[in-house]
């Protein structure tokens, strides 16, 4: 079913729903710095999480509630992830949330193979002691939250090991260009393991997750890019059963609009 809130009336409205926002673990999320970067962070998660729905269509002060920040931060961080594509500004007509493209991200995760075998290499021969330690911790969390995990703790410990290894290759460039391709693969991912593949598909993506810091801890850089190559394939193997199984409301809730479901948030 698609996610809803509620509005001032109490009347419910597609396309957008609560946030779960709880407290990073220190351990292992670095603290956000400034109130943008607070922003750009809430609203990644919303994206990530499907609490925006893609296709749906909102307005700035839609997330000014949802991540109970000011209007100045809120714009500022909907101006980078509308340059990310992860929205689009329509003038008149507020926000778009980037509907779920399958043939667009089978593209991209060709571009995204490249640039993560990059960052593995480069983050192996760069790693300091503390990357090591962070990341040693960000993997002993895994396994051992392993059998109950939720899929949204799952992927505060996934993009805390995706940026420690960007901050680790030391290319600060990769953030604002890998981290949008990530973003739209945890999506599409978080899409297939919440509506298709269940435990099954949290657990091979755990195990592949393991597989790959473990490489990156030993420092086998051959390794390290074949276990992301594998993380790739993964990703598309969920594409290819969502295309084949999905309804296709849930990749672009305007789908829906012709009963009366999809459009405007609010």
């Amino acid at each position: 079913m698609p996610a809803t809130t509620e509005n001032s009336a109490g009347t419910a409205e597609p396309g957008m729903a609560e946030p779960a926002l709880g407290a990073a673990d220190p351990g292992v999320m670095s603290g956000v710095g400034d109130l943008t970067s607070a922003a750009y962070e809430r609203i990644e998660e919303l994206f990530i999480s499907l609490q925006l729905q893609p296709g749906a269509h909102l307005r700035t002060q839609d997330l000014q509630t949802l991540t109970k920040l000011g209007r100045t931060p809120v714009h500022q961080a909907v101006r980078r992830l509308a340059a990310e594509t992860l929205l689009s500004v329509q003038p008149r007509n507020g926000l778009l949330v980037a509907p779920i493209n399958l043939e667009r991200e089978r593209r991209l995760a060709v571009l995204r193979r490249d640039m993560e075998r990059f960052v593995c290499a480069a983050a192996i021969e760069s790693m300091q002691s503390n990357d090591r330690a962070r990341l040693t911790y960000i993997l002993r969390k895994l396994r051992d939250e392993r059998g109950a995990i939720t899929l949204d703790r799952f992927n505060v410990l996934d993009k805390a090991f995706d940026m420690l290894m960007i901050q680790a290759s030391g290319e600060r460039f990769l953030e604002r260009s890998l981290r949008p391709l990530k973003a739209l693969g945890r999506r599409t991912g978080y899409l297939d393991i919440s509506r298709l593949s269940g435990q099954r598909g949290m657990n091979d993506s755990i195990d592949h997750h393991i597989a790959l810091m473990q490489a990156v801890l030993d420092g086998d850089v051959a390794r390290a890019c074949a276990r992301s190559d594998e993380l790739i394939e993964l990703g598309l193997s969920m594409m290819t059963r969502l295309e084949q199984n999905i309804d296709p409301a849930l990749l672009d809730i305007g789908f829906d609009l012709e009963r009366g479901q999809g459009g405007r948030a609010v």
